[in-house]
């Protein structure tokens, strides 16, 4: 049932931000991203997101990137891809680039065809000495450092100094100095973050060779020139880490962050990909209309009043005032 989920969870600042401290941060079109990962059905937390990257990139005359997300290959699926740009599609939600959202064939918004590019970043890095291989799995890390439920666990830089070579079953990581990262965030205000601290050396890729999600969404966000990044409070502590890789890829002005709210279950527990009660697939074919769901996303967020029935060509008066 939709009303087992619950409000926003948490203290912190109201859900519109400062619409033009934004626009005075970002260039005349901004580009943003839409970003799900193929592992799961698009439920009402994905929609909370869409509302904000398209709500805001309409109301900044900006522009959405739509990126696939697949670089857990353990997990992705085609299936899922093409049922998430279905919904999509369905919710009206079209991206600005590649014409239309990424289907059969290659195309670089998907990551697992980017093989390349992650290549060559580790390239860049590896020229400055600060990559090595790992054979440290969670376990071991979690037996050094101390594992503490719902924090990172930092990775205590064992395999620094032993001189492993890079090979199948052995991750490669960053050697990340200590040292504070501090930015404005759009929506949570200013932060400063340690990375060495929060998440010690950076992993790169796992020790199955896959990349992993924070070197792959620094890439491509680099590559593909997002401006600002729209995502949920889950994510605000990895940002230190990813300004810095940035950074270190030759980034010097990072994108403009902006973390919104996440909306929970009563229990305080995320929406899982798992939940049917919350899957746009299963609400669909249970007689929704798009308008009908995006307000109610917009409502679980704070954005609009309960029961309101939101267009997506009426996104961006949520945030600018336009709406009746």
């Amino acid at each position: 049932m939709i009303d087992a989920v619950a409000v926003p969870h948490g203290p912190g600042p109201g859900p519109i931000p400062d619409l033009d401290a934004l626009a005075r941060r970002l260039p005349a079109r901004p580009l943003t991203r839409f970003a799900p990962a193929p592992t799961g059905d698009l439920h009402l937390g994905h929609l909370v997101n869409a509302i904000y990257v398209w709500g805001l990139a309409r109301a900044l005359g900006g522009r959405v990137l739509l990126r696939i997300e697949d670089h857990d290959q353990t997990r992705a699926r085609p299936d899922f891809e093409r049922s998430i740009l279905d919904d999509l599609d369905w919710l009206g939600l079209e991206p600005d680039l590649a014409g239309a959202a990424p289907g059969p064939g290659a195309t670089p918004l998907r990551q697992s065809d980017g093989t390349h590019r992650y290549v060559g970043a580790l390239a860049r890095l590896r020229a400055t000495s600060r990559v090595y291989a790992c054979d440290c799995s969670r376990r071991d890390i979690a037996q050094i450092a101390g594992d503490v439920a719902d924090r990172d666990t930092p990775s205590p830089g064992r395999c620094r100094a032993r001189g492993l070579a890079d090979e199948p079953g052995r991750g490669l990581r960053l050697l990340l100095e200590p040292g504070t990262e501090t930015f404005d965030d759009a929506r949570v205000g200013a932060q400063a973050q340690d990375p060495s601290t929060q998440c010690g050396d950076l992993l790169l890729r796992d020790r199955l060779g896959h990349w992993t999600y924070q070197f792959a969404v620094t890439v491509d966000d680099l590559d593909q020139g997002v401006d600002l990044v729209i995502r949920g409070e889950d994510l605000l502590a990895s940002t230190g880490r990813q300004i810095r890789l940035a950074r270190l890829l030759g980034r010097q002005v990072p994108p403009v962050f902006l973390h919104h709210a996440l909306v929970r279950r009563q229990d305080g527990h995320k929406l899982s990909k798992s939940s049917r009660d919350t899957s746009v697939r299963d609400l669909r074919a249970g007689g929704a209309t798009a308008a009908q769901l995006l307000g109610r996303a917009a409502a679980l967020c704070g954005l609009a009043p309960a029961g309101a029935r939101i267009e997506a060509g009426d996104l961006a008066g949520l945030f600018d005032g336009s709406s009746p």
